[in-house]
């Protein structure tokens, strides 16, 4: 009887476990489908949420797919005005900010709206996060970059209202490690994967991220390279290439989600807008 009993829970044991082997899988599948639809959009080339797809994804995201300023665009030197320049007038200093994996990139943010700012058009725009994207989403002559690092600031009309936008661009080659990088390394390394993680990162001075002080810099008007695709954003980017090591721009393609390893926008069409470098005028160049 004993034995009968015995054999019986054995034919049990080894049916839940066939059942758990056959499911579990099924169940894992279905999970970590119902996580990959989370994301709003992705970069895949021909996925149903890339970018050719992004403004039909929401209503307000339209300008994505109809907008005619749209970023990011190629820089030729065919194509450019070249005009002299005052000294940009910039403040930055140093305030807490955050490092965030937002899945789609990984960021840092700056809290209290007081990192500084620099002024445009007689607009003051303020510094507001800052983010990488690899390969770059600008090219110069044709040529894709490792790394591109976006400075965001916004400035508010204080009669309606209403953000406009302005984001200072660095693009990046493969050489010494970015310094600014090597000291967010271990609290990058440690939110592979997982968004919406953020870790304190003190005070950060702005100035560290080396687009602060560039002597000549090209700049027209884009859009946001992310959903919603706003535009009327002015774009600067700094003309001299920086450096980051291979190490650093695989951490950054590591820590985010799969479908954002590669975080780059395609290119634009430029539909006639001017590009302009801007150079330092005769009395800010050095002798």
């Amino acid at each position: 009887m004993r034995k009968l009993q015995s054999h019986h829970f054995q034919a049990s044991f080894l049916l839940a476990a066939l059942l758990c082997f056959f499911l579990l899988p099924i169940r894992y599948s279905t999970l970590a489908q119902e996580v990959e639809d989370e994301r709003e959009f992705d970069y895949s080339e021909k996925g149903e949420k890339g970018p050719r797809r992004w403004g039909e994804l929401k209503k307000e995201w339209e300008a994505c797919k109809n907008g005619d300023m749209q970023s990011p665009v190629d820089i030729s030197h065919v194509r450019v005005k070249f005009f002299r320049k005052a000294a940009a007038a910039a403040a930055y200093k140093a305030a807490n900010a955050t490092v965030k994996n937002r899945g789609h990139d990984i960021s840092v943010e700056w809290h209290g709206g007081d990192a500084g700012s620099f002024i445009l058009s007689r607009k003051r725009y303020s510094l507001r996060a800052a983010h990488w994207h690899s390969p770059s989403e600008h090219t110069l002559r044709g040529k894709r970059y490792e790394l591109e690092m976006h400075a965001l600031h916004t400035n508010t009309d204080p009669e309606s209202g209403k953000n406009s936008t302005a984001v200072i661009a660095v693009l990046y080659k493969i050489g010494k490690p970015n310094p600014f990088l090597s000291k967010l390394m271990e609290k990058i390394a440690s939110m592979i994967d997982q968004k919406d993680q953020v870790r304190e990162a003190g005070l950060i001075d702005p100035k560290e991220l080396g687009f602060v002080g560039g002597r000549k810099y090209y700049t027209y008007l884009g859009s946001l390279t992310t959903p919603p695709c706003t535009q009327g954003v002015v774009w600067t980017i700094i003309k001299e290439v920086k450096t980051v090591s291979r190490k650093q721009v695989k951490l950054l393609r590591e820590a985010v989600h799969d479908f954002a390893e590669r975080n780059a926008r395609p290119l634009q069409d430029r539909n006639g807008r001017e590009i302009r470098l801007l150079l330092p005028s005769p009395s800010n160049a050095n002798p």
